[in-house]
Formats: structure tokens, sequence, C-alpha cells
């Protein structure tokens, strides 16, 4: 698969609107437990509940839980029954036919049928929808032709046959299809409801139709609160417990703590300071999202004495050996985030054989390591064999307090190499993700989280056609392992995850990139709510069976 997009690519060390989500749960008097209400906070503003367009956290969250798709995520990412309750699959892998359940509503009454699929799956792949989302859809039938505008979007591989019998027809085989399946921008739309809002559609919480757990209320496009409302018309209200969830944005650690701590509020994340006077309390639980930190090199050519030094691989690895990971996670970031052991995150995919951790499979631990006197002897090897003796390297990241400091302390690693200086630019989120696209960088910090709980998803990322390959990391072996992988290795689950293996291998052996760490959310969340299902690629939360024990 071929990532098209920018939307999760996340904001480096700093609180962005594309990357964190901030969640809990209530319990803010005894009075609470038995009317099973929750009160959350939010560490941004929702931008939107349409469902083509989302492309943030905090929207993929809100519309996951007021809305369904074919199947729910369910816990460790596994696949759980939705608006789907029989599906069948052919022999090659290629034609999906769901039957769907006939007891699904939309909020306003109206039953779920087929044509809600078809038509929300039309509109998402439309051009002239502008999904950023719409790159998931490769891999099925004329999706590819449509978005880039040589087929008509009714030509699409989904077929209505009825209200409730769903025919998918896909190009290739595709492992993780069921898995895009839970993912948001796959949820069925209703057609009526679309044409009633107009361009009012998802823009707030009354231009809106849900059929999943909760519908949503209070919220007006601008607003920083609003609520979850259990959905009396959820085809399985019986498991819902919660009756409502209510959400206020909170963008400041101090004013989260104080709300968590007079009991006003249930959840609240907590910055690095707060993080060592809290690591004991009952409440305090860390969040893994897979997200993965690293450099990129730009390898183009318009630099020749750059080119040279990053098309060097023992330079490469020794700026890798030079950052002391472990010490910067704990004094620097101090979040609960932890040192990465390759490129593809922790606890995203295990072995369909041993259980084990893809992470632990594919690990090349010299990729990661600090060793500061190996650094030095490949860096006065490296720069002897482009005949070099000096390197000045501008590093790129985020202006954020959090980005700044992680400039700062690579910049200080890096300047410990023999002839090494560095220059730190820091730069509005917006302004580091279009410079690293248009190639306009020495090393960048940049970031990537997940789509979904598949290892493709990191690395598909960087092929050496894909248009997020910035630094223009070039390997035929890694394409090939990844070709296989999504190709003739499809349907061999086994196969597929050597081939992956193999690619994530590869790419640490080269040190194509520099891993440096996988993310995580410190939290207060209060112990006495229960079934909380969190995923940390995709949509994070699935709150269907949350409820207070």
């Amino acid at each position: 698969m071929n990532l098209k997009t920018a939307a999760k690519v996340t904001a480096v060390a700093g609180a962005s609107l594309l990357f964190l989500a901030a969640c809990g749960s209530k319990s803010s008097s005894s009075s609470s437990s038995s009317k099973q209400v929750a009160n959350w906070t939010e560490s941004a503003e929702l931008p939107t509940m349409d469902l083509s367009k989302s492309t943030d956290v905090v929207s993929s969250d809100m519309l996951n839980n007021t809305n369904e798709g074919l199947y729910r995520i369910g816990k460790n990412g596994s696949i759980t029954p939705g608006i789907a309750k029989a599906t069948k699959v052919s022999n090659d892998g290629k034609t999906y036919t769901f039957t769907l359940r006939k007891n699904a509503k939309w909020s306003n009454g109206d039953k779920v049928t087929a044509k809600d699929f078809v038509y929300g799956w039309q509109r998402t792949v439309d051009p002239k929808t502008a999904s950023q989302y719409a790159y998931l859809y490769s891999g099925i039938k004329n999706a590819d032709q449509i978005a880039n505008g040589k087929k008509a979007v009714s030509t699409l591989g989904i077929k209505a046959d009825g209200d409730y019998k769903l025919t998918v027809t896909l190009d290739k085989p595709i492992a993780y299809f069921k898995k895009l399946m839970g993912f948001v921008n796959f949820f069925p739309q209703s057609e009526s409801a679309v044409k009633k809002y107009g361009s009012k559609y998802g823009t707030t919480s009354a231009d809106m139709v849900y059929n999943g757990p909760y519908k949503m209320t209070g919220w007006k496009g601008t607003n920083l609160t609003w609520s979850l409302k259990k959905n009396n018309n959820y085809w399985d209200k019986k498991n819902v417990k919660m009756s409502a969830i209510n959400y206020q944005v909170v963008k400041d650690p101090s004013t989260g703590l104080n709300l968590f701590n007079s009991n006003k509020v249930d959840y609240t994340t907590l910055s690095s300071t707060q993080v060592k006077n809290y690591k004991t309390n009952k409440d305090y639980l860390i969040r893994k999202t897979a997200s993965t930190f690293y450099v990129e090199f730009n390898r183009d050519d318009s630099n020749k004495t750059l080119a040279k030094a990053f098309k060097n691989k023992k330079i490469r690895q020794a700026m890798s050996l030079a950052i002391n990971r472990k010490e910067f996670v704990k004094n620097t970031l101090g979040d609960g985030s932890t040192v990465s052991k390759g490129y593809v995150s922790q606890d995203l995919a295990k072995n369909p054989k041993t259980g084990k951790d893809f992470t632990s499979d594919a690990y090349v631990a010299s990729s990661v390591e600090y060793n500061q006197a190996k650094a030095k002897q490949l860096f006065k090897e490296g720069m002897k064999e482009i005949g070099e003796t000096k390197l000045s390297v501008k590093l790129l990241s985020d202006d954020t307090d959090g980005a700044k400091k992680t400039t700062e302390y690579i910049q200080g690693a890096w300047e410990k190499l023999p002839g090494m200086s560095v220059t730190n630019q820091n730069v509005p989120f917006k302004t580091r993700l279009a410079r690293s696209q248009a190639g306009n960088f020495d090393t960048v910090i940049s970031a990537w989280n997940a789509d979904f709980t598949d290892p493709i998803s990191f690395l598909s990322l960087f092929t050496s056609s894909n248009s997020y390959n910035n630094g223009k990391y070039n390997s035929p072996a890694y394409d090939s392992a990844i070709t296989k992988a999504e190709g003739s290795d499809s349907n061999d689950t086994s196969a597929r995850w050597s081939d992956m293996v193999s690619a994530e291998k590869q790419l640490m052996n080269d040190q194509g990139v520099i891993p440096i760490y996988q993310q995580a959310a410190a939290t207060l969340t209060r112990t006495k709510f229960k079934g909380i299902i969190y995923n940390t690629a995709g949509t994070n939360y699935n709150l269907k069976y949350m409820h207070v024990n």
C-alpha cells in the first residue's frame, strides 16, 4: 500500500491535533458510580465528525464510538462483530461477501443497509471529497483509477445486493483487509443525511446521524465541550452500560491535574515534571501509541557533501550510535515514552505462530544502541572514505518546547563526533511537514503513527517509490520484501510475516533511518472504570464496553 497522505505524520514531541488524544473516565462522586457517567478530557479541539474527512485522533475516537462499520476493533487489535454478522471470503482472497444484521439502525430510526456502505465508500474515494484517507482504499477494485480521475466512482469494487448483502471485490488480496474494515473511514454513511445537512454535514453534533454505541450532543463546531450519550437505536445497546461520557478540552497539564485532584474530571495527561510525583499513584497509567519518532537523512545530490556523507553507511551508523536513547527518554522526555527497538513500534503486531512481538523478531540491536567510542571510530572512518574532515548539518523539527528539547539533545550528541557541527531548525508543524515533503532539509525528526495494527502500515513508507519516503531511502532488497508481503505472499501468513521481518532488518542494518523513541502518554485514569479497550494504532479507544465497576 502506498501511503500518500500526511494524515498520520505526527507532530514531533508536542501537543498536536494530529496525534495527542486524551481520554479518561468518571467517578467524581459516589453518586456517579450508579449513574454510569464519565467526565473525560481531550487535549485538542474536535475538528470534524465527517467520516470521509476525519484525519486526526480526536475525531477518530469520537467517530469510532458514535458509529460502526462492518467490524469493531477489539482488544489487542482483534476483529469483533459490527454491522456484519457473517463474512465469506473467496479462495483467492479477492472477494468478500458480508451479510449485514437487520436490526442495525441510525440514530434517526432509519435502517442501516448495504447501500449506506456503498455510498460512504464512494463518497470517500471520490476526488471531489478530497479525503486524505482515500489512499487506504488502494487494492479495492478500481480505487486507484478513481482517485486518479480515470474511472467513475460507481465502478468502485463494492456492490449492494439488496439491503443486507454487501460484496467487495479487490484487485489483489489484502492481508489486513478485515482490520481496515474497523477503521472509521470505511464506516457507512447515510446518503439522505449527507444530502439533508449539505455543507453542514459533520460540522456539529446535530448535523449528523449515528449508528454506533453512542450519539454525540452539545458540539456546535467550535466549542470545547460535548457529550456522548447512549444510543438507544444501537443494535447491541444491551451491552452499552455508560449513559453519558462528557468531554472537555484541557490543553494545560496543570489545569488538567487540578481538575483531576478536585474530582471534576476522571482522566488527565501528565507533563514530564508531573510524572515524577505521580508514578506511584494508583490511577497512574501509561498509554503507548504506535508512533515512532526517527531521524531521516536527505540523500539528494543537490548538496554534494551531505549526499556523500548520508550515502555512507558508517556515517549514518555513527550518528545513530551517538544518541543515548535511554538517557533521552528518561531525562529529556520523562513522559512514559520508550526507547525504540526499531522503526516499527512495539505492541503493534505479534508473530502468528509464536506470539512474539514483531520488534523482537526484527530486532537489530546495533541500529538503536548507544556506543560513543564506536560512533567516533565509524565517523572518522566514514569521513575519511568521503574525503572530508568536517560536516555541517542542519536538524529540522517542530517548534514546540518538547521538539526543541529533542533537537538540543541530539545536537549535543552529534557534536561530540569529531568534525561535526549541527544547527537546529525549529519551525511550525505544517512548515516542517511541507519542507520534509519537498526535500528541503538536511536531517529531520519525523514521526509515523500506524493506521492499523499491522507492520505494513509502517513499512510501506520506505519503499523507493513512496511519496513520503522523504529521505529517498532506496534498497532493492527492501522493495522486494514489501512487494512480496503485499503481493505473492498476501495469503500466506507465515511467509508474509517473514517478508516484513526481512524488510525491517534490511532498513535497520542499512541504518536507513535512526529510530529514537516510541511515544506514550502518561495519564491519571480512575481505576474504577473498566472495559475500556485501547489499541496503540489507528483509532485508539473503543468505549462500547466501558462501565463503572
